[in-house]
């Protein structure tokens, strides 16, 4: 798990679910260039707690050919 401490200031929810989930696809993709997660999560929070989680999950599925 990363923490990021600084934060942004956004104008609105919207404008955070499209961040958060640009900033996920960024991470999937950086994530299968050799590295094994199978599971990434965005947890946006404000200064009350938690407003918006992205998440993905998948998985590989090889044939024993």
């Amino acid at each position: 798990m990363a923490i990021d401490e600084e934060g942004l200031e956004m104008p609105g929810l919207a404008v955070v679910q499209e961040e958060a989930a640009r900033a996920l696809a960024d991470m999937v993709r950086d994530s299968v260039r050799g590295h094994s997660l199978d599971q990434i999560a965005i947890e946006v929070r404000d200064s009350d707690g938690p407003v918006l989680e992205v998440g993905i999950a998948w998985r590989i599925r090889r044939s024993n050919s």
